[in-house]
């Protein structure tokens, strides 16, 4: 090859690659978002949460530190995600092909017959031929217009969308399972109870019975007390089968086999073990913006959001002409000894230009489907901040105030027990009724269900707190 053809080459090759750096469509920018400086000043004498994505560890509860990490390592909705996430992985190596060249490699063998009547051969060349080829095949479209580029670029937005997706589904998984932990032990505490108010029923049932035997008491008084006793025994199965129910759907959450589901009961500490944090949780000021744009929702809208701009150049890029090139080298005998002798060699090279002129508008109906769809994309964004926001103010909010109530209820507890032994007294001598002692007795049981409760309500507030800040201890401080 002389020096003019060389140089013609290469500046071919020169104004492909400053081609092949320009790509159609807009360039992601993130929406101007008006957020707000920072969180709601902290309380005084705070401490600091242990940093972590093991929010749950704040509940110092062994029993849920394992369940946990059962949950994380056999959730059968993570193992979903991470097929996903390799799925999109695979995808976005498809993508990335689409911009390199494609080579196949091909052998043929071909035996053909003239018929010698009919007069198509000519004179003196063979009736029977035989065709040996080998040869490497090569196409490459140049990406010119950077439609493959945008196109990987929207692949890479995928995967980090899916991977956020799975991340946000951790959250979520993670937030059930300490809540329908928590319904456990709130089960356990009302069952506990409601035996503690039976057996002092009938504690009371066998004295009475003493008294009626003895003539003290009317009939009257025996089958109040007696009715009394059969309300607190009604009020047993629905819990229990609350609680069966419960610990199968905590089993599911946790992975567990069908069998094991079946046979199996979830570990837990007992009701009255303490694993609740004494003061209220608050996001410390200054912190919101960077933290909340980093929750896993909020990647997931904005990833997105960069898929869809990203496939605006890519439908814009199909204005423009499409450019492949295709080559063939490789060798072709009639007879196998000579296949890869000099003579045999063949080759082809070509090029190829496509330019749409008219498509009944589907050109252009294709680039604005996709600059809506990114609109769309843009808004659902701004949403999910907006929602992201409002649920970290509500959890903050919430949290503080079912504290609150914990301890009134714990207050009106004690303030009961007093009043029931009180009411005991009284009728021990003659001063109240039996039925004065019964509404004391019933108040004391419907204030223990209360705190209970109150209980439950507020470790559930707690685990949102963590979840509406993307499930991270990083951001958390404690009264």
């Amino acid at each position: 090859m002389n020096n003019t053809a060389c140089n013609k080459a290469a500046l071919v090759v020169a104004i492909a690659l400053v081609l092949c750096g320009c790509a159609v469509g807009p360039n992601y920018q993130r929406p101007l978002l008006d957020l707000p400086g920072s969180y709601p000043p902290a309380a005084a004498n705070t401490t600091v949460v242990p940093a972590g994505n093991h929010w749950w560890s704040i509940f110092n509860d062994p029993d849920l530190d394992r369940l946990m990490d059962e949950a994380l390592n056999n959730n059968l909705d993570l193992v979903v995600a991470a097929a996903r996430v390799s799925e999109a992985e695979a995808q976005l190596g498809l993508a990335i092909s689409d911009q390199l060249p494609t080579a196949y490699a091909s052998g043929s063998r071909e035996r053909n017959r003239n018929s010698a009547a009919s007069g198509r051969s000519a004179p003196g060349q063979p009736l029977l031929t035989t065709t040996n080829r080998v040869a490497l095949n090569v196409s490459f479209e140049i990406d010119f217009w950077g439609k493959y580029r945008r196109a990987t670029e929207a692949a890479r937005a995928d995967l980090l969308s899916i991977k956020a997706n799975g991340d946000a589904l951790r959250v979520t998984m993670t937030t059930q399972a300490v809540q329908g932990y928590f319904n456990l032990l709130a089960l356990d505490a009302q069952i506990d109870v409601g035996q503690q108010g039976i057996k002092r029923g009938q504690e009371a049932l066998s004295m009475q019975k003493i008294r009626l035997d003895a003539g003290v008491i009317s009939e009257y008084d025996y089958q109040q007390r007696s009715a009394e006793l059969d309300a607190g025994l009604a009020q047993l199965p629905p819990l229990q089968s609350q609680r069966s129910k419960q610990e199968r759907a905590l089993s599911v959450l946790l992975g567990r086999s069908p069998r094991v589901l079946m046979e199996g009961k979830v570990d837990r500490s007992t009701p009255s073990t303490p694993s609740t944090p004494r003061g209220p949780l608050i996001a410390p000021s200054g912190l919101p913006s960077a933290l909340l744009l980093n929750r896993p929702d909020l990647i997931e809208a904005e990833q997105k959001l960069v898929a869809a701009n990203a496939r605006i150049g890519v439908a814009r890029a199909a204005y423009f002409p499409s450019i492949s090139l295709t080559g063939l080298f490789g060798t072709e005998s009639s007879a196998l000894g000579d296949l890869f002798s000099g003579p045999s060699r063949v080759f082809n090279f070509a090029g190829n230009l496509t330019q749409p002129l008219w498509g009944a508008g589907r050109l252009g109906g294709q680039v604005n489907a996709a600059e809506a769809r990114n609109d769309a994309a843009v808004a659902q964004y701004k949403i999910a901040i907006a929602n992201a926001f409002r649920e970290v103010q509500d959890a903050i909010a919430a949290q503080r105030a079912a504290r609150d109530v914990v301890d009134i209820e714990q207050r009106r507890v004690e303030s009961l027990t007093k009043t029931w032994n009180l009411a005991r007294l009284r009728y021990e001598n003659g001063a109240a009724s039996q039925l004065d002692v019964i509404d004391a007795e019933r108040g004391l049981l419907q204030a223990e269900q209360s705190r209970i409760e109150a209980e439950r309500l507020y470790r559930f507030a707690v685990a949102d707190l963590f979840k509406a800040l993307g499930g991270s201890n990083d951001a958390i401080k404690k009264d």
